[in-house]
């Protein structure tokens, strides 16, 4: 037997997912009053409207996203982001920095590795994009680019310090190849379980990040 966990936020207008960028807009293109003058009676239909920036909700980052020549979402490897073995790194013991040390022994070639820390806990409140968010260090950016895993995920609102302009997870993950998931959300429900990870954006060319619904099979 197996059942699914839900790994996304749910979107909805003027949500703020990142500090300082703005929140969708949802409305009706075509609303199912306005269809009626189109169809027959009893026939209707809605066709929404949504803009938002690429960093909204659960997102993906494609080596697009840091650089200029990377594969962006309609070209970066499929199987890399969909039916991906995966294990989630308990990172709940308060500290900031995530570090190698927490992943010895744990096999990460190939697999989806999504960081635990329980940040989501303040998912639309001020504190999630607060300064003391958990971020991943360079160390073990070097330890996971070592190791090639297909993805590695958090459930931060940055998986870089917010203050370290530099980036070195997005810069050193995706200059690897190496995609990058943000905004996770229920990863306690996969801890010590085995799941495999989908996560797959829509092809957009051109374009280096976009919200996925990211969910987990466990069996």
């Amino acid at each position: 037997m197996s059942h699914i966990v839900d790994l996304s936020h749910l979107i909805e207008a003027g949500m703020v997912t990142y500090p300082g960028l703005p929140g969708p807009v949802i409305s009706d293109h075509m609303s199912r009053a306005d269809s009626r003058d189109r169809y027959p009676a009893g026939t209707e239909f809605q066709i929404g409207s949504v803009t938002l920036v690429a960093n909204t909700g659960t997102y993906l980052d494609t080596p697009f996203h840091r650089y200029p020549d990377g594969a962006d979402l309609s070209a970066i490897d499929l199987s890399r982001l969909a039916d991906v073995p995966g294990v989630v790194i308990d990172a709940t013991d308060g500290s900031r920095a995530v570090g190698p040390e927490l992943l010895e022994g744990v096999d990460v070639t190939g697999r989806a590795v999504l960081i635990h820390t329980g940040w989501d806990r303040h998912w639309r409140t001020p504190q999630y994009g607060a300064a003391e968010h958990p971020f991943v260090t360079a160390d073990l950016v070097d330890w996971l680019i070592q190791r090639r895993p297909a993805l590695v995920g958090i459930d931060s609102v940055n998986i870089d310090d917010m203050a370290d302009l530099t980036r070195p997870a997005h810069t050193g993950l995706l200059g690897a190849g190496i995609a990058v998931v943000e905004h996770l959300h229920n990863l306690h429900e996969l801890q010590d379980r085995e799941f495999r990870f989908h996560g797959a954006p829509v092809p957009v060319s051109g374009m280096g990040s976009f919200p996925i619904r990211a969910y987990a099979v466990v069996h």
